[in-house]
């Protein structure tokens, strides 16, 4: 060995950061330098011409010995075996990759445990001599400790990441910086079904379904060429044929200024879709039913406004016309002898007119309310195949001015369990009636049957109390060479029952003239009966004594003895001269008269007018003298009070439109109550019947 030779080998005995030694064929080491003796724990002295299994323990003397014979009888190099060794001596050696090291802190690698523990790296390899002799082996070792402690950490995190994404199952892909496929995907293709080449060509895009894909890759797109994050929803052909709805956020993975790769998580949300539709729909479902019974409760309140059946009928088609989105509506009435229907007219209604055509159907007919009168339950025909299968071809017949209908529904109106009418709904195309809308519409029949009879009754009622209301007032004023008289009864347009107002004039057995205006409180038959009660007596008792202060203390008596302490009733009476004008007035309770002169303003008599009848009172009556030209205005309070304008307000009001007249209107008591009547109920709502009376004395001629 020259001297190069001696000072490299000198050097790597001694400086070498390596392990190294010499094994020779009986497995004795004959040379070992310094550091192979510190990773082992022991001493250079200790290994010179020993086996491993006469310095190191049995079970690293045993890896030793086997990686030496089998160097030896093998006759090639052997490596990646690793020997962890703690640093007070040499322990079990570990096959490549080396077992877990515990530390203090696994992520954080070259931090020792509590045994210090050393990983060796060891190569074998077979000596020869010049000649080729097989001298021995010769072992190298590395200290890798902390590169296998950063393997290991990097290890268990690539085993937690993967576990993450397996737990959380979602489905991780990874795309090139353009956006094209990189890495195979098995986990995706096990979704969806696709080989491997499949996968390599086309990528989880191929498989998107085609009505979402255009959008998708437009998407896509438009996120790879400017680096932003991609993050949107779309549907997925499975392997199965069907598509599953997926969530995606793909993100761009820097490595300084450039992108390097995309890596894409998929989630399934098909479960959560189809659980946000049910919502959906059980949300419609629920607003459909709050809404129709809004509906129902709309057209409880709007019935409750409606007093004929018209009205009612109205009602009624309007609210089943919206709830159900039906074209067409009728309502038919039985007649008295339950043969007959009887179209109710609707006016203004559209689409009805072709009924009224035919405004009776016989009870025996083939027909959609014909069949549900006789068998008291709801008809439904779908389509026209169910029509002509259920009833022939009646229906289209009776309505054949409606030759657009596709689908029908009737409905009995029953009062007491007994049928009274039938409602009907047509539309003007096939239509199938829910379960929930068919409860609805029976129970809207329902409140149409009670309507219907209560405004049946209503209408009877009125008809008696306006009959006898008509009856009791005058069929026509006397006519007076001296004295013009006018009248006009009003009823109440919003609740059309007949009230208790009241107006008379009378010849008295003198030729002179009793007026009386009267206002009996209260609607119907009641107020009609009382009205006339109180004019028959004040006109017994006129003929009697005259005088207003007698008659009122006369009906204050006849009140007190006979009528209901809650019948408050006023009276305005007069007894006027009409050849002089001269008279006597007296009131109880009732507004005052309106005064018209062509010389003075309009004005209201300021005297106080006295208690109601039935409330006893020293009974005061007043003098007065009409003039030539001027004329006296009686009125009940509904022409000077409504809702929104209180008497005293309307009062003004009266006077107001009372000095508009023209003198030409003054002039004419039929024009005058027409103006006056008109010109006060303008912009307000009739809620109250008005009565008018007025007496005008003319210039006299010539």
């Amino acid at each position: 060995m020259d001297a190069s030779d001696a000072a490299l080998y000198a050097t790597l005995l001694t400086e070498a950061p390596a392990g190294l030694a010499f094994f020779d064929r009986e497995l004795r080491c004959r040379r070992a330098n310094d550091a192979l003796a510190a990773l082992l724990g022991v001493s250079v002295r200790d290994l010179q011409k020993r086996r491993p299994g006469e310095v190191l323990p049995e079970a690293l003397a045993t890896a030793f010995e086997t990686a030496l014979r089998k160097v030896i009888a093998e006759d090639r190099p052997l490596s990646d075996l690793d020997l962890v060794v703690p640093s007070g001596g040499p322990v079990a050696p570990a096959a490549a990759p080396a077992p877990p090291v515990p530390t203090a802190s696994p992520d954080a690698p070259g931090v020792s445990t509590a045994t210090e523990e050393r990983i060796l790296a060891c190569t074998w390899l077979p000596a020869r001599g010049a000649d080729g002799e097989h001298l021995g082996v010769v072992l190298t070792a590395l200290d890798v400790t902390d590169r296998r402690r950063a393997e290991e950490v990097i290890r268990r995190k690539e085993q937690r990441y993967r576990s993450l994404v397996e737990a959380s199952a979602q489905v991780v892909w990874v795309a090139a910086p353009g956006g094209g496929v990189i890495d195979d995907a098995p986990e995706w293709r096990a979704i969806t079904g696709q080989t491997p080449d499949d996968y390599a060509v086309g990528g989880w895009l191929s498989v998107v379904h085609p009505e979402d894909r255009p959008r998708i890759e437009a998407a896509w797109t438009e996120c790879v060429d400017e680096n932003r994050v991609f993050e949107t929803n779309y549907r997925v052909r499975t392997k199965s044929g069907t598509y599953r709805h997926f969530d995606v956020r793909a993100v761009p993975i820097w490595e300084g200024d450039a992108v390097i790769e995309w890596v894409g998580a998929n989630t399934d949300v098909t479960g959560q879709r189809e659980a946000e539709e049910m919502r959906g729909r059980l949300t419609e479902q629920l607003s459909a039913a709050a809404l129709r019974t809004a509906r129902l409760q709309q057209a409880t309140s709007m019935l409750a406004e409606a007093l004929t059946v018209s009205q009612v009928v109205q009602v009624i088609t309007e609210v089943g016309r919206s709830a159900i989105g039906a074209d067409y509506s009728a309502v038919a009435l039985l007649d008295d002898d339950k043969l007959r229907l009887s179209i109710v007219g609707q006016p203004g209604a559209e689409g009805e007119a072709g009924l009224a055509s035919r405004d009776e159907i016989k009870v025996s007919d083939q027909t959609v309310m014909s069949v549900a009168v006789r068998e008291s339950r709801p008809f439904l025909a779908e389509h026209p195949d169910s029509l002509r299968l259920q009833l022939g071809h009646g229906e289209r017949d009776l309505f054949a001015q409606h030759t657009e209908e596709r689908a029908w529904v009737g409905l009995p109106l029953l009062a007491a369990g007994a049928p009274i009418g039938a409602l009907r709904f047509s539309f003007t195309r096939p239509r199938e009636i829910t379960e929930e809308e068919r409860v609805f519409l029976e129970a809207l029949a329902g409140q149409c049957a009670l309507a219907v009879e209560r405004a049946l009754l209503f209408e009877r009622e009125h008809k008696t109390a306006e009959e006898l209301q008509r009856s009791l007032l005058p069929s026509d004023l006397p006519q007076l060479p001296g004295m013009v008289l006018a009248a006009r009864y009003n009823p109440a347009t919003r609740h059309v029952q007949v009230g208790g107002d009241w107006y008379d004039v009378f010849r008295l057995p003198d030729d002179r003239l009793a007026v009386a205006v009267g206002d009996v409180m209260g609607k119907g038959v009641l107020a009609a009966a009382g009205m006339g009660r109180v004019r028959n007596a004040l006109r017994a008792l006129a003929l009697n004594d005259p005088r207003p202060a007698a008659v009122l203390a006369g009906l204050d008596r006849l009140f007190s003895a006979t009528e209901d302490e809650e019948q408050f009733t006023t009276v305005a009476y007069a007894v006027i001269d009409p050849e002089t004008g001269h008279g006597e007035f007296s009131n109880a309770g009732h507004p005052p008269p309106l005064l018209i002169s062509p010389d003075t303003p309009a004005r209201v008599s300021t005297r106080e007018p006295g208690t109601p009848l039935g409330w006893p009172s020293q009974r005061q009556q007043t003098s007065f003298s009409i003039e030539t030209g001027n004329t006296v205005v009686f009125y009940s309070d509904g022409l000077v009070e409504n809702r929104r304008r209180g008497v005293d307000a309307g009062l003004e009001e009266l006077v107001a439109v009372a000095a508009d007249a023209p003198p030409e209107v003054v002039g004419d008591p039929e024009r005058l109550v027409d103006f006056l009547v008109d010109r006060m109920l303008a912009g307000y709502e009739q809620v109250d019947d008005v009565t008018v009376l007025a007496l005008h004395v003319p210039p006299k001629s010539g």
